[in-house]
């Protein structure tokens, strides 16, 4: 692939030349603002929503996200709409889909109806501008907002149709090809996922060494070796829930352990701004030790209800959140190390989802905890199972981290060839296109479609 022979200057932001035959031609040569709203027949249309992946299907009944109390507001879109969020643009992961279906899609969003263009052409090119924030010198106010008139005043570089149609053939063709690159090695990576997982629930549970089994009384827990036991929580540890932010009980700097640090198994702890400080009693309640177990007690998801982290220091002068529950070993019968694999298998889960009251919030309290089953084998052995738990972790974070890696520069390859071919840097025109399988990023992404909308005003999110 080579560029152009000849080039003209133009004075966009972002780009300074052009080919030669290609145009400057403003939005609105192009895009007419559509407004239907759906109002009372909402039931009638598809769910849709702008993610990183582009316009995808919204699955409802997976009840990820959250929704509106209305859709009254929602706008119709068809295939071949091309939508636009013009709000939030630095902190909006992607502000800019080509639709493929009918359906509705949030009011808040801009959808225009395209006509005197390749579509597929006017997205890719919104794409390379999306993926390095190029429209920013058009933001306007503290929402980093782009008004509808300066976006369709906004000139564009166009090619001649047929070349339009090319560029489309060929990015359609070459970014496959990456797509189905990039899925290759998610799968690998969600393949050393669950191999992990399953070698850490037999190992947890069943020890290292093949040894006589008996049944151990539960029935989410099935067998464990003969020489174990299995404890209820509440009898070797003590239980204490956190204390809201917003108490007044900390000073800026102060170490706290929050939500997030336990539901995303972040370091802990991060570090409290702009509050009063705890006193001493406050400051011994609501502490954290090593070997501080906190569980996550409430949410509008049983997914996130009961994660757990293990604390591996003492951290002076700590505190942590309301959203928490502390749970401190009383006695010596538990190894650190052997209790944060444990606390990751799927027995551990089953029985909070079984035990939980979702009716409204899902919520966990001391009671469920003291209950729950721990399996305790003897201090050697667990600290043998965390050691070889720990080694197999190192190996599947160096594997996941090299994947990780080419995944990255499989992306920036992808965005990068997107814009060259986009704004004419490189000439396809005399490229042939072979037959090739279509793969899109949902596909290379392994089909969750799970990615967050930015935060709509007026709407719940």
């Amino acid at each position: 692939m080579g560029s152009y022979s000849e080039y003209k200057t133009i004075n966009l932001p972002w780009l300074t030349q052009i080919p030669t035959n290609w145009k400057l031609i403003r939005n609105k040569q192009f895009l007419q603002e559509k407004k239907i709203i759906v109002g009372n027949l909402s039931n009638q249309y598809t769910l849709l929503s702008l993610t990183l992946r582009g316009v995808i299907k919204r699955d409802l009944s997976e009840k990820k996200g959250k929704l509106p109390s209305s859709f009254d507001t929602y706008k119709i879109i068809s295939p071949g709409d091309i939508v636009f969020c013009l709000f939030d643009m630095d902190e909006t992961p992607r502000t800019v889909g080509l639709s493929e279906y009918d359906g509705m899609l949030t009011g808040a969003y801009t959808v225009f109806q395209v006509h005197d263009i390749n579509p597929q052409f006017l997205y890719y090119y919104y794409l390379s501008l999306d993926n390095i924030k190029a429209l920013k010198p058009l933001y306007t106010g503290l929402r980093k907002t782009i008004k509808i008139d300066t976006f369709l005043a906004l000139k564009l570089p166009v090619p001649p149709r047929a070349e339009q149609d090319q560029i489309v053939r060929f990015l359609d063709w070459k970014v496959s090809e990456i797509n189905r690159l990039i899925g290759i090695k998610k799968n690998q990576i969600n393949g050393y996922r669950e191999y992990e997982k399953k070698v850490i629930n037999d190992k947890v549970l069943y020890g290292l060494q093949e040894a006589p089994l008996r049944e151990s009384g539960n029935h989410w827990v099935g067998k464990i070796p003969t020489n174990w036991k299995i404890i209820k929580l509440g009898k070797f540890c003590s239980f204490q829930n956190g204390i809201s932010e917003s108490g007044n009980f900390f000073t800026s700097g102060t170490p706290f352990v929050g939500y997030s640090d336990v539901y995303k198994h972040l370091e802990l702890p991060k570090y409290v701004k702009g509050v009063a400080k705890a006193n001493e009693q406050q400051q011994e309640i609501f502490s954290v030790r090593k070997g501080d177990i906190f569980f996550t007690r409430t949410s509008e998801s049983i997914e996130e209800i009961g994660m757990a982290a293990v604390c591996k220091h003492t951290i002076k002068d700590a505190v942590f959140s309301g959203f928490l529950i502390r749970c401190r070993p009383r006695m010596p019968l538990i190894n650190e190390d052997y209790m944060k694999y444990y606390l990751q298998i799927p027995a551990v889960r089953n029985h909070f989802s079984s035990m939980m009251n979702i009716v409204i919030r899902a919520s966990l309290g001391q009671n469920l905890l003291k209950q729950m089953p721990v399996v305790v084998p003897p201090l050697k052995e667990q600290k043998e199972i965390a050691e070889f738990l720990d080694a197999m972790h190192e190996r599947f974070l160096r594997l996941i981290t090299t994947n990780e890696e080419e995944i990255s520069m499989l992306e920036e390859l992808r965005s990068t060839l997107i814009s060259d071919v986009v704004t004419g840097k490189i000439d396809v025109r005399n490229i042939h296109v072979p037959a090739y399988e279509h793969v899109d990023d949902m596909v290379a992404d392994g089909g969750e479609g799970n990615d967050e909308e930015p935060r709509i005003p007026g709407e719940e999110d």
